[in-house]
């Protein structure tokens, strides 16, 4: 277990990477790498706001570079590891996409479909299910996401409070 434990942490850490590339654009840190066969064949991470792209998530830019890579939309004998729990989308992706395994870093209990507010990877009634492993690198995958929320209540309060101070006869933006 501890060698299947070291691999999963090895290519959640290049996951971490590419969450790391969101948070320097300053979009919310989740990144994605997809392996197959030992190589890391597809990596993404999060730019919605970068792109203005609702589908700019972490997981569908991996799949595709991964896609690519495959030179087929079935990624069959690969395993996508993601620093935070998919959205209904990248779930949805995931299963379309046959993706046997799922390694996920922390929960998303708002809005997670992995496990917290549905379970889409597992789902009995759809022709594909994905094993799943939870909790890997949790600390530091929940961490970098707490941080820069954390940051960006704190950016949103001060700016709030400038727009208070400004004087009457000046247009607020």
């Amino acid at each position: 277990m501890a060698t299947v434990m070291s691999i999963q942490e090895k290519y959640m850490k290049e996951a971490l990477k590419q969450a790391k590339k969101a948070l320097a654009l300053g979009e919310v840190p989740i990144g994605c790498v997809i392996v197959h066969e030992g190589k890391i064949i597809g990596r993404g991470y999060n730019r919605r706001n970068t792109d203005k792209n609702t589908l700019s998530h972490a997981e569908i830019t991996a799949i595709k570079k991964a896609s690519k890579y495959i030179g087929d939309w079935r990624l069959e004998e690969c395993a996508i590891y993601i620093t935070l729990e998919p959205c209904q989308m990248c779930a949805g992706a995931i299963i379309q996409a046959r993706i046997p395994e799922v390694v996920m870093g922390c929960m998303n209990p708002k809005a997670g479909c992995g496990g917290s507010v549905l379970n889409i990877l597992e789902m009995p009634r759809f022709n594909h299910q994905a094993a799943v492993t939870r909790g890997v690198l949790e600390q530091e995958c929940s961490a970098m996401l707490k941080t820069f929320f954390a940051n960006l209540r704190a950016r949103n309060k001060l700016e709030k409070e400038k727009r208070r101070e400004l004087p009457e006869n000046v247009q607020k933006p």
